[in-house]
């Protein structure tokens, strides 16, 4: 029995109208997943009883199952979650000021093999269903309501957990769809979702097409050979060609493109690196990320010193180039960027 969860918006009437359905309809079964919440098709009491028993007969509706749950000292939260095959993925809760921000992963593993992310260690082993994707989002706002907190307070999505969110780009855009319905599905507005790429060229153009939401690359080298040495993904589409590209990359006039550049001592962290990421970055509506390097299983990469990070960003700043310190949460359950693994 499929997942309903799976089905955007227009694929859904598509199967209303085959069943003789009126598709105004749909909204109504959108809002009864999204904003209320619902887990049955007979809660939905504005459906008529023939409807939710076709409904009941051909779809199901079904949440991840919380194998772990970790609390970081900073109150982040990581959930360990149960696919239906037994797979498991990660995701990450992260308390801000005034508001949540939920990182999202979009497969199982990794294929792109970057040295410095505990991810990558345990291969690639599938793309998420739409439904695995959204139900992470639903369930933690579900998550909120159980704990008295509005729901509405989830108000950002990143797309930075498990996997590479454009190696699985139709599922992802199906996804982006049902999560920026403004009217009855998910209702994050599109400023507040950002998909974070290691580099996937052709993909990062087509994302600019379909979808206004926010685009980050993750860089962290300024020459092709130490990027190659540290992302492989670089043999395919070098500097020069992603840098090309994200200068012409479709986006609103007051958006930038995230760089997120994670600093590793002796690597990537030198004067002359940030004078050159200054160059590199120039001709582009940019503003960086710097992502101290969190330390995750057996790595040979370090984090450099509080003053040379403070150093590196002085560097950026004085360039005129919009740079900060992304200060990472829940580092100590390996919740921060890189150290997502989904182990048991």
């Amino acid at each position: 029995m499929e997942n309903i969860l799976n089905f955007t918006k227009d694929e859904l009437s598509d199967w209303f109208e085959g069943e003789g359905v009126r598709s105004f309809r749909v909204n109504q079964v959108f809002k009864w997943l999204y904003i209320r919440q619902a887990d049955s098709f007979e809660q939905m009491t504005d459906l008529s009883k023939d409807l939710r028993k076709k409904l009941a007969d051909h779809f199901c509706i079904k949440r991840l199952i919380i194998d772990d749950k970790q609390v970081s000292a900073d109150t982040t939260e990581k959930f360990l979650l149960r696919l239906e095959d037994g797979q498991h993925i990660e995701s990450v809760l992260i308390p801000e000021k005034d508001h949540f921000t939920l990182c999202v992963s979009s497969q199982v593993g990794c294929a792109q093999d970057c040295s410095f992310c505990l991810t990558a260690q345990g291969g690639f082993i599938r793309n998420l269903h739409v439904s695995e994707i959204i139900a992470q989002i639903r369930d933690a706002r579900y998550y909120l309501i159980k704990k008295d907190i509005d729901p509405l307070k989830l108000s950002n999505i990143v797309f930075m957990g498990m996997g590479e969110p454009l190696a699985n780009y139709n599922n992802l855009l199906k996804s982006l769809s049902i999560i920026t319905d403004s009217d009855y599905g998910l209702k994050f507005s599109t400023r507040r979702v950002t998909v974070s790429t290691c580099g996937l060229v052709p993909k990062i153009t087509q994302l600019g097409h379909d979808t206004p939401v926010n685009l980050a690359v993750s860089l962290n080298a300024t020459s092709d050979a130490l990027r190659t040495q540290l992302m492989p993904i670089n043999k395919k589409y070098p500097l020069k060609l992603l840098l090309e590209t994200c200068q012409t990359f479709i986006m609103k006039p007051r958006n930038k493109i995230t760089f997120e550049y994670i600093l590793m001592k002796g690597v990537n962290d030198s004067k002359e690196d940030a004078l050159k990421l200054v160059k590199l970055l120039s001709p582009i509506k940019a503003k960086v990320n710097l992502i101290p390097f969190n330390q995750c299983g057996k790595s040979d990469f370090k984090c450099p010193s509080k003053k040379e990070i403070s150093e590196f960003l002085q560097i950026l700043l004085d360039n005129n180039l919009t740079a900060v310190t992304r200060k990472s949460k829940g580092d100590d359950i390996l919740a921060a960027c890189g150290q997502l693994k989904a182990k048991l």
